[in-house]
């Protein structure tokens, strides 16, 4: 058989190939690049953030009895106390003439979802910290991620309200149709809030036990065990400084139809108020990520 010869030269054309192949892989070492580019480089970086957020996801419930199901069980068993408490012994009026467990788990809902995005998001960046210490990436992806997993939470805890619905025989209305649109300002809240107390733990390793305290409190001093009707008119507009306020109300109106109504002055505020945290806490965050790896 003849043997097979290999060419020693490249052509002229192969050769322009082989530089523009070079050229195409060349690395550009440039001061100040990285930052001209961070929000681009979170698209770049979107597959990181989905492993991140469904680890977190397989990580919750990992070796527990019935999994998922806690997302279903924690705010139904606090429905059940809220309803007694407020419903059967303070005698708490409901909206209109809706169930009043179904008021209270409407309002849990959004709350159980911003609870949980902040509380998760304030500890992210430290559970990753090895990952922070090693590689390059944006770090606002960290938080995003857990608040992914929250809102995971957030959409099996709906398997529940269609039971309830189902069971008190309560269709909703028309205005079914806003939910996603209170469910933004929820997610947008929960993210403005939450990267900026991550931020804060960071440096502050105190947050990790301010941040359980304030989302107790929080609990019962946001309209989740009784309608927000409850308030004084004179105080219902400072009252919505808490952005869960209008997110809650806007649940009710959606799911309770005519039953609930919305206080329009309290939830424009409260809109504003979740805008604010989103450029504030992104701000902040940004600022102060350069020392993360340093100060982690």
């Amino acid at each position: 058989m003849p043997a097979l010869e290999m060419p020693l030269k490249q052509t002229k054309p192969q050769a322009e190939a082989g530089r523009n192949a070079v050229e195409h892989h060349e690395l550009i070492i440039e001061s100040g690049r990285a930052q001209r580019h961070y929000w681009l480089d979170l698209w770049r970086y979107r597959e990181l953030f989905q492993v991140l957020a469904w680890r977190d996801i397989a990580v919750r419930y990992k070796q527990t009895v019935i999994g998922a199901a806690w997302a279903i069980i924690r705010p139904f068993l606090t429905m059940v106390v809220f309803t007694v408490v407020f419903g059967k012994l303070a005698q708490l009026p409901s909206d209109g003439t809706a169930p009043y467990a179904l008021m209270v788990f409407a309002g849990m809902l959004p709350w159980s979802f911003f609870a949980t995005a902040v509380a998760d998001a304030s500890n992210s960046l430290i559970s990753n910290a090895n990952l922070i210490g090693k590689v390059y990436f944006p770090r606002l992806i960290v938080p995003t991620a857990a608040v992914m997993v929250a809102f995971v939470d957030f959409l099996i805890g709906f398997v529940i309200l269609i039971g309830l619905m189902i069971w008190y025989q309560f269709a909703p209305g028309w205005q079914v149709l806003f939910l996603p649109f209170f469910a933004v300002i929820a997610f947008t809240a929960s993210i403005g809030i939450g990267v900026w107390i991550t931020a804060l733990n960071v440096k502050y390793r105190d947050f990790r036990y301010v941040v359980p305290f304030m989302v107790q409190m929080g609990l019962y001093v946001s309209p989740v065990g009784f309608s927000s009707s409850v308030v004084p008119e004179h105080w219902r507009l400072l009252y919505s400084l808490n952005p869960m306020v209008g997110v809650i109300d806007g649940f009710r109106w959606c799911l309770l139809g005519g039953e609930s109504r919305l206080y329009w002055p309290g939830l424009a505020l409260s809109i504003a108020v979740a805008a604010f945290f989103v450029w504030f806490g992104i701000r902040q965050f940004r600022k102060m990520e350069k020392s993360f790896a340093d100060l982690i």
